[in-house]
């Protein structure tokens, strides 16, 4: 399970047996939870499930995804070597 990246307290990782599966990214912070689907030839994010997630942390956990984008999907890409 590689956390990739850590900001503003939240927690950005996979799990590693979920390579069959779309591009997504796991998020965590405090008692919040989440999945994000990052459908890349869109350049668009769909909410998978969210826990305890506030609409203040719904736009803040979106802007930063969209502001490290490529960079999840580059990660996403050498950790399950597609």
């Amino acid at each position: 399970m590689p956390t990739i990246l850590l900001i503003a307290g939240w927690r950005f990782f996979f799990y590693a047996n979920e390579g069959n599966e779309p591009i997504h990214i796991h998020v965590q912070k405090a008692e919040m939870d989440g999945k994000f689907w990052l459908k890349v030839d869109e350049y668009e994010i769909t909410e998978a499930y969210t826990y305890n997630f506030s609409p203040a942390a719904k736009k803040e956990i979106r802007k930063i995804i969209f502001e490290h984008f490529d960079y999840i999907v580059n990660e996403w890409n050498n950790f399950f070597k597609k």
